[in-house]
C-alpha cells in the first residue's frame, strides 16, 4: 500500500528531460535563380557569385572597391559632406532617422564612396554607390560627391569609373535630389571635352534618376550579367503602359541586344576588362594582357570589337 502511494504522491521527483539546443543558422541558403543548395562560404569565395549558375548577388560599396582596386590603393576623397535634411521631410517616419538607420546597418554615412585607386597599376578616379545605405538612392550629397570626383579627375588628368546600383533619386530631399542629374551630367560633359574616359559599370539594380543621368553617360557602358537596369521597375511600366512587357526586357542581356550597353561582363572578369580598357581609351604603353592577344569566350565579340577600333584610334 505504501509502495503504491508512493507511485501516485504528488512530492514524487520529477523526471528531468535533458534538451539539446536547436541547430541555428548554419550558413546553408538557396540560390535566388537556381533554388540550389549552396553554403555562403563557398558563395563569398566565389565573389558572391552562385558557384551553380552564376547568379550574381549584390556586393557593399567596401566590397566592390576591394573587388575591383589594387590592395591597399584606394584612398577615399570628399568624406567631409554629410546628408542633411533641408526640407525637414516626413512620411512615415522622418528623413532625420532613415538616415540614422542606415548608418547604423550599412556603417556608411552616405550611399557613395569616391576616391582615387590604382587597377592594375592604371591610376583612377573610382566611385561606388552602395546599395545597403537607403538602396543607393542618389541624394545631394551623393551628387556633390560625385561631380567633385570628377573634377578631381580634371584637374589630375584621370580616367573615371563609377559603378552604379541604386533605386534612383532620393524622394526625401525631392527637387534637390533631381538637380543632382544634371549637375552630375554637366560634370562628365568637361570631362568629355578634355578627352578623358569614363566607363560607367551598371550592377543590379540599376534604376531611376541614377540611369537617366552619370550612368548612361559612359565613353563605355558595361553591365554584370542579369543586371535590372532601366528608368522604373517592370511592374510600374506594365500598370503605366497597360501592356505585357517581353520577357526579361530589363535585364541587361536584353539592352545588349537592343544597344544601350556594351558588353556584359561577369564578375570574375570585371577588372582584368577595365584594366584592358583604360589602357586603349588612355593610350598606355602596357605589355598585352590575353584578353587583347585572344578574345575569352565568355567576353561578347562587341567588346573585342570596341577594343580594336580604340586601338585604331589611339594609332
Amino acid at each position: 500500500m505504501v509502495l503504491f502511494m508512493g507511485l501516485f504522491s504528488k512530492n514524487k521527483p520529477k523526471i528531468k528531460v535533458q534538451t539539446i539546443k536547436k541547430d541555428g543558422y548554419s550558413g546553408w541558403i538557396k540560390c535566388t535563380r537556381c533554388h540550389e543548395i549552396i553554403h555562403a562560404n563557398e558563395l563569398q569565395e566565389n565573389l558572391s557569385c552562385c558557384p551553380k549558375c552564376n547568379y550574381h548577388y549584390r556586393l557593399s560599396g567596401s566590397q566592390r572597391v576591394k573587388l575591383l582596386s589594387d590592395q591597399d590603393s584606394f584612398e577615399e576623397l570628399f568624406t567631409s559632406f554629410k546628408p542633411m535634411d533641408p526640407l525637414d521631410f516626413i512620411d512615415t517616419e522622418s528623413y532625420v532617422n532613415r538616415l540614422l538607420k542606415a548608418t547604423k546597418t550599412s556603417c556608411r554615412d552616405e550611399a557613395v564612396i569616391v576616391g582615387k585607386a590604382t587597377i592594375c597599376e592604371t591610376q583612377v578616379a573610382l566611385g561606388v554607390l552602395d546599395f545597403t545605405f537607403m538602396v543607393g538612392s542618389m541624394g545631394s550629397v551623393v551628387g556633390e560627391r560625385l561631380t567633385l570626383l570628377i573634377e578631381y579627375a580634371l584637374n589630375h588628368e584621370l580616367p573615371v569609373i563609377i559603378v552604379s546600383a541604386s533605386g534612383g533619386a532620393r524622394m526625401q530631399e525631392s527637387a534637390l535630389s533631381l538637380m543632382q542629374m544634371a549637375k552630375t551630367s554637366a560634370a562628365l560633359a568637361k570631362l568629355h571635352e578634355e578627352g578623358l574616359p569614363f566607363i560607367s559599370v551598371m550592377t543590379n539594380p540599376t534604376l531611376g534618376g541614377v540611369t537617366a543621368s552619370f550612368a548612361s553617360l559612359g565613353d563605355v557602358i558595361i553591365a554584370e550579367p542579369d543586371a535590372l537596369i532601366g528608368f522604373t521597375g517592370p511592374r510600374v511600366v506594365e500598370q503605366t503602359m497597360r501592356k505585357k512587357l517581353p520577357p526579361n526586357a530589363q535585364c541587361s542581356e536584353f539592352l545588349l541586344e537592343k544597344g544601350m550597353i556594351d558588353c556584359i561582363v561577369s564578375r570574375h572578369q570585371l577588372k582584368q576588362t577595365l584594366s584592358d580598357l583604360l589602357t586603349f581609351l588612355t593610350h598606355q604603353k602596357k605589355p598585352k594582357s590575353p584578353l587583347l592577344e585572344k578574345p575569352l569566350k565568355k567576353i561578347p565579340q562587341k567588346l573585342q570589337d570596341l577594343l580594336e577600333l580604340s586601338a585604331i584610334a589611339g594609332q
